[in-house]
């Protein structure tokens, strides 16, 4: 039973990842993989509204995907944004990255290696991740103007698209944290947090939503 606290916490970490960013052209754009076909879905339709000429479709396999996703996430995405209509051309695929900041290396490297010339990004995430995949592309991309980008959606909605709250509560937990401890590792780019977000995350995180944490010595330092 999540209480209406976990929820209303839940709810104050969903606002926050939101960049709240207006999908303009860009050179391209970066599809995240992960568990959520979603990804694939919004970034077909910013490719039907003309937003890029090209998109680059990244990830491996994790534990959550590997049965699902079994030929990796970036070619189920590569699959599912044929089926809505966007020719195989218009898509490279890029099948190691395991987090996301290897999924910003690795892309910008394919990238280059098919000489093209990038000036700004689409970064299509899972609606709950806008700001931690912002942060980290800012950092180990800073040349590149970055807009954010995920499918336009309520948290219960994609309770609902999901099927399970708790995975999705837990999910919202470790991108938090990790916006909140990962700058100093050097990870990604340092944000304001504000006090109500990091209260409502030590509140779900000793609520035991904690499945998707990094370890508490990481958090300590």
């Amino acid at each position: 039973m999540i209480s209406a606290q976990a929820w209303a916490d839940a709810q104050r970490l969903w606002d926050f990842q939101q960049m709240g960013h207006h999908p303009r052209p860009c050179s391209v754009a970066i599809g995240l993989g992960s568990h959520d076909l979603g990804v694939a879905d919004a970034t077909a339709d910013l490719y039907h509204r003309g937003m890029m000429p090209l998109i680059v479709f990244t990830g491996a396999t994790s534990r959550t995907t590997r049965d699902r996703m079994p030929r990796g996430e970036a070619e189920h995405y590569r699959e599912r944004a044929m089926e809505l209509g966007v020719p195989g051309d218009a898509i490279l695929v890029e099948p190691r990255a395991r987090n996301t900041g290897e999924n910003i290396r690795f892309s910008r490297t394919l990238l280059d290696d098919y000489g093209v010339v990038v000036s700004s990004v689409l970064l299509v995430s899972k609606p709950y991740e806008e700001r931690r995949a912002y942060a980290t592309a800012r950092k180990l991309w800073p040349e590149a103007k970055w807009v954010s980008a995920s499918t336009p959606m309520t948290l219960a909605d994609y309770v609902d698209s999901i099927g399970d709250a708790r995975l999705v509560i837990d999910m919202l937990a470790g991108s938090q944290q990790r916006l909140m401890i990962y700058p100093k590792h050097g990870f990604m780019i340092e944000q304001h947090i504000p006090d109500d977000v990091a209260a409502a995350y030590e509140r779900l995180r000793d609520a035991g939503f904690t499945s998707r944490l990094v370890t508490d010595t990481a958090e300590r330092q």
